[in-house]
């Protein structure tokens, strides 16, 4: 792996693990499905606009529009939709380390269901993550957290996953900004389509709302899926994936330096036991591989 895909994923990690925490500023003073609607209307235009000068076209193959469609329906609305309106209850360290369970999930899909090998290291490593995440959800539903929040969380990354999944063929053909605009504006028209039933439009302007929702729209929602598209395109899924293992740790961090959010040494003890499961099982995919 050269500098420049080390660069990038260690960037996108940061990027992706942001995004919880400014999400969770948002939805204190906006409606959530609403909110997150408008973000990926404007990502989106903004995306397939520096898709055209880039001279891209929206000619995908057959493989990409089914990739992006999917990925704009299982991750920007079910799993970025689900989490926003999580937030409302659940603090976003916790957020950040249910999604982060994403690489451990597609790894066990992918050796039930679709045939990929998985070496002993990669069945430890799951079995080490699983324990993990239980020792954090115990810890935090003994505090008090909300169950329900949890469960959407919960949902949330399993459509991650199936969205992780369904990008397998995506990266081939070229066209990567393109198809990052194209799957937000997908996601985009689902929420709106969404938002007047399960919500009423709710605005608090403020100067940390305005800051947070640029921030998001801009880096979390455009140039970190434009840099986790390019870094598959450059050193494939499987090592791209690698990246994943820091995520628990930049979400946890984030939040306690931005937010404030309490961190007990049982959750700790938790992100570091996911931490390694996650590193295990990505080491032996790619070594599988």
């Amino acid at each position: 792996m050269d500098r420049t895909a080390l660069a990038m994923g260690v960037a996108f990690a940061l990027m992706w693990s942001s995004a919880f925490t400014s999400a969770r500023i948002i939805v204190a003073d906006a409606s959530p499905i609403y909110s997150l609607a408008l973000r990926f209307l404007i990502s989106g235009l903004i995306g397939v606009a520096i898709a055209r000068v880039m001279g891209q076209h929206w000619r995908l193959t057959r493989e990409q529009w089914r990739a992006t469609f999917i990925f704009g329906i299982c991750q920007n609305a079910l799993y970025l939709g689900l989490n926003f309106v999580a937030m409302q209850t659940v603090e976003a360290s916790l957020a950040a380390i249910i999604a982060s369970t994403m690489p451990l999930i597609v790894a066990l899909a992918s050796w039930l269901f679709l045939g990929d090998k998985l070496p002993a290291l990669g069945v430890a490593g799951l079995a080490v993550g699983i324990a993990g995440v239980v020792l954090i959800m115990g810890s935090r539903l003994g505090a008090g957290a909300d169950l329900y929040g949890i469960v959407l969380c919960i949902i949330g990354a399993l459509a991650l996953s199936l969205a992780t999944l369904a990008l397998r063929g995506a990266t081939s053909g070229g066209n990567y900004m393109m198809i990052v605009g194209l799957q937000m504006l997908v996601g985009s028209a689902a929420l709106f389509i969404v938002a007047p039933f399960v919500e009423t439009f709710r605005v608090e302007p403020s100067w940390p709302l305005l800051a947070a929702f640029t921030y998001t729209t801009l880096v979390p929602g455009l140039l970190a899926t434009w840099v986790w598209v390019s870094l598959i395109n450059r050193i494939g899924a499987i090592r791209a994936a690698t990246f994943h293992f820091l995520n628990p740790v930049f979400g946890v961090a984030i939040a306690a330096v931005l937010l404030a959010e309490p961190l007990s040494w049982l959750d700790g003890v938790g992100v570091v036991i996911v931490t390694l499961g996650i590193l295990a099982v990505q080491k032996s995919r790619q070594a599988a591989a």
